[in-house]
């Protein structure tokens, strides 16, 4: 994409014309899609994960019971 500056034209127009050219390539779309996409997590970590959260959940419940929360 290359945007020159044409005859007569001033510099808000200019920068009007870039910004419109920018949005209709979708560079911006692409580029926050690549940024805030996450690497999905191995097997050992999702299991590492599930057997934290089974552990948490199961000192909730005792709390829970205990009348501690």
């Amino acid at each position: 994409m290359k945007i020159q500056k044409q005859t007569r034209e001033n510099s808000q127009s200019l920068v009007y014309r870039f910004t419109k050219a920018v949005q209709k390539s979708g560079v911006l779309i692409e580029a926050r899609k690549r940024r805030f996409t996450e690497k999905p997590k191995s097997k050992n970590l999702e299991k590492r994960g599930a057997l934290i959260r089974i552990e948490k959940k199961k000192e909730f419940d005792k709390a829970k019971k205990l009348g501690k929360l």
